[in-house]
């Protein structure tokens, strides 16, 4: 039986919402196989409108340019993935279990457990590792954040902090382990795949490494006693 999954998502982030037309969602569709097949820069909306059938200025239709289209389906992606947390670790009550497994689910590929028509959550992933900081490396972050394009990517973060905590009350800093933890997950994969003298993974391209590698780097930090600073005059 196919489960179908509804995302909610920023009405901000295009101008029709390409989840109500077959062409908006063929839109999604072409354009995670583009940019994974050729890169972000590569990707036009005359080769996107040209691989789908249709005309350029039915793109422009929907979203404004392509950095809006790049939000969208990274934004997706971690919404997606907020999801897929909850599903697997709705049992586990153990807040250092649950903790590995959202390791485990970081650091390594994505299947299409969810399945949806229009996206492919495998090569999603790949471009979530290799695209996914241009979304707000950019001259506009404030703007885009205020706008609240980033708010997936912080509810996940959330979500993690949240289980970072539950393991160590006394431990001060979960907001940032918690995104180091994703950015740390996808640059170490990016790296044993590309540039593995930047690891311990090139030679094995072992994703349970990368996971276990994590595991060390978090509960290594969570297992010091952290006093707050002490300030003096």
């Amino acid at each position: 039986m196919e489960i179908k999954l509804h995302i909610t998502m920023n009405e901000k982030l295009f101008l029709k919402n390409p989840e109500q037309t077959e062409l908006g969602k063929k839109i999604i569709q072409h354009s995670i196989r583009l940019i994974y097949d050729n890169g972000f820069e590569a990707l036009t909306f005359k080769k996107l409108a040209g691989d789908i059938g249709t005309t350029e200025a039915g793109i422009y239709r929907y979203f404004e340019n392509k950095h809006r289209l790049l939000i969208y389906i990274v934004a997706w992606y971690w919404s997606w993935l907020q999801y897929r947390v909850s599903v697997h670790t709705n049992n586990i009550y153990d807040p250092v279990i649950k903790l590995k497994k959202v390791i485990q689910l970081l650091a390594t590929t994505v299947d299409d457990e969810i399945k949806t028509s229009y996206v492919d959550e495998t090569i999603l992933y790949q471009i979530i590792i290799t695209e996914g900081s241009k979304t707000y490396l950019t001259k506009k972050v404030s703007e885009d954040n205020k706008d609240r394009l980033f708010k997936p990517y912080k509810d996940l973060c959330a979500v993690i902090a949240t289980i970072i905590s539950a393991c160590n009350p006394n431990y001060l800093y979960p907001k940032s382990l918690a995104s180091t933890l994703i950015e740390m997950a996808h640059f170490q994969a990016f790296f044993m795949k590309n540039l593995p003298s930047l690891t311990d993974f090139g030679a094995n391209q072992n994703e349970a490494d990368i996971a276990l590698f994590l595991e060390d780097l978090v509960f290594s930090s969570l297992s010091r006693q952290i006093n707050p600073p002490v300030h003096t005059a």
